[in-house]
């Protein structure tokens, strides 16, 4: 998956949207107010307190848990605009520090996860939530992936050439920044500038995670999940395969939560996520576009959009069906043990209900062929990568239709030994259901050169019209201001080099297809 290897960095996003959505459509009401009960001892700041980093005394002895915390989307930043922002009463603040150990029970109730000990609630402002995540993602160990990820997300035309991947994401987290549970200390965040009625839904959220921590170790579950292909010199096949674990695990850990959040909100109304799919329908579309004072979201490149709100949307869909075909235990304790490994079980839960094995695809001799390069970055394309360009460049009713039969892919970066400045040179193998579903997914990216690219020039002999094509069989060549694209589609493969030298495609072409690769 391009976006990977940062569960802590995009753990980030939603849950308010979904608040203001059934308050708008007036699908549920705010559940009668839980009853009064005390925090922890030692663990509740006093209401009016000016808020603190949690105490050295609260904190994990878990050192080798991820630094991340899990943040969802608030209301709009009015710290960032200069106005006077709202605080809530030490009241409210008293109250909803009650409201943890209530909504606790319900989120126990309804996910079957017990509670194996008391939640740890603190108060903080907006700008201390903010600094905070700003340090950590600062901090992370995944910043220079991000910084390979975005060259590469730029080279197949997923990214503007002059978008800044790290200045986007952290204005979306000034923009979005919202509640959070900590797997670190252990301690839900409550926030101070939210009212308390968009807060209780959130807790239902963040609280399903603290649930998820006591009975599985959330942070150590997540790593299992996000290896860096980078670090292996000797790659396998099966090494690909594993490159989507990690979204397919962010997509359990927060579908699970949406599942409660919504069954929260759904509560007076006495309906849930499992009785309920044209809600979860209907907020996920909604969902993908974002509220009105979500600019940065709205503005964002399409795969950023989707990239961002991949666990929710996918993951609650995801969990949803767990939930009618399998029941609870399969739902929110199965999917713990023994976990999804790609998005395409994400995405098309049935495929992860009956087992469904790919196997991987084979990979050519890379360090032979590549032999006068530097590798810069590996990983897979998985159904979602394919499904965003298919988007991206030929509409999200065509990308609905061609992303079910992906069956497999790979891409593998490089400059030249000596010259990191060169354009990024890369191969981008594909496998799918049929030679039909492959030819037409060939026809789509090689449409979208016309976007990627400013000049794209076709071999004088070819007939081809790139804006019409809706099929593409055989092997191709266009010269663009990077170097030469090449296409070669055979069977269920599609093989695509970029930037390389003709003698290194036509290896790849041996080795990928078992044919010399010589353009039309």
């Amino acid at each position: 998956m391009f976006l990977r290897g940062a569960p802590g960095m995009f753990r980030l996003f939603i849950v308010l949207l979904i608040i203001f959505l059934f308050g708008v459509s007036g699908l549920a009401q705010e559940p009668s107010p839980p009853a009064q009960q005390t925090a922890p001892a030692g663990t509740q700041q006093k209401p009016g307190q000016k808020p603190s980093k949690p105490s050295a005394d609260q904190r994990s002895d878990d050192q080798s848990s991820a630094d991340q915390p899990d943040t969802d989307k608030p209301s709009a930043d009015k710290a960032s605009t200069g106005k006077s922002e709202t605080k809530i009463t030490p009241e409210q603040a008293d109250q909803l520090f009650r409201d943890v150990d209530t909504i606790l029970a319900f989120a126990s109730n309804d996910t079957t996860l017990p509670i194996k000990h008391e939640v740890k609630r603190r108060m903080a402002s907006r700008e201390e939530v903010v600094s905070y995540l700003k340090k950590n993602m600062a901090e992370d160990k995944d910043v220079q992936r991000l910084r390979r990820t975005e060259l590469v997300l730029k080279k197949f035309g997923l990214l503007p050439k002059d978008f800044d991947l790290q200045t986007f994401l952290v204005s979306l987290l000034e923009e979005q920044v919202a509640g959070y549970y900590d797997a670190k200390t252990k301690t839900v965040n409550l926030l101070d500038w939210v009212l308390p009625d968009l807060q209780r839904p959130v807790l239902a959220h963040e609280l399903t995670h603290a649930l998820q921590d006591q009975s599985f170790g959330l942070d150590k579950w997540l790593k299992k999940g996000s290896e860096d292909l980078d670090t292996k010199k000797d790659l396998k096949a099966e090494d690909i395969t594993k490159d989507e674990n990690s979204e397919a695990r962010q997509a359990v850990v927060e579908g699970q939560a949406m599942v409660v959040l919504v069954d929260y909100m759904l509560a007076p109304l006495h309906r849930t996520v499992a009785n309920s799919p044209e809600i979860v329908e209907t907020l996920n579309a909604d969902m993908a576009a974002g509220t009105a004072d979500s600019k940065i979201y709205q503005n964002a490149p399409v795969f950023m959009k989707e990239a961002l709100t991949f666990p929710y949307r996918y993951g609650v869909e995801f969990e949803a069906e767990l939930l009618r075909q399998e029941g609870k235990d399969k739902a929110f304790t199965m999917t713990f043990q023994n976990p999804p490994q790609t998005s395409r079980e994400i995405m098309e839960p049935q495929t992860y209900i009956v087992a469904e094995h790919l196997a991987p695809l084979p990979l050519p001799d890379f360090k032979h062929i590549f032999k006068d390069y530097d590798r810069f970055d590996i990983g897979a394309i998985g159904e979602f990568d394919v499904a965003v360009l298919a988007e991206q460049y030929a509409g999200l009713e065509t990308s609905k239709r061609i992303y079910p039969n992906w069956r497999g892919g790979y891409y593998y970066s490089v400059h030249p030994k000596g010259n990191p400045n060169a354009p990024l040179q890369l191969v981008f193998v594909s496998k799918w259901a049929n030679a039909k579903s492959a030819a037409q997914f060939a026809a789509i990216y090689a449409r979208g050169m016309q976007q990627r690219y400013k000049n794209v020039e076709s071999n004088p002999h070819s007939d081809l019209d790139l804006k019409k094509l809706q099929s593409l069989s055989g092997d191709y060549a266009w010269l663009t201001e990077e170097g030469p694209v090449v296409i070669d589609v055979k069977n269920d493969t599609v093989l695509v080099t970029e930037s390389l030298d003709p003698a290194i495609t036509e290896k790849f072409g041996q080795a990928v297809l078992g044919i010399a690769a010589g353009a039309h």
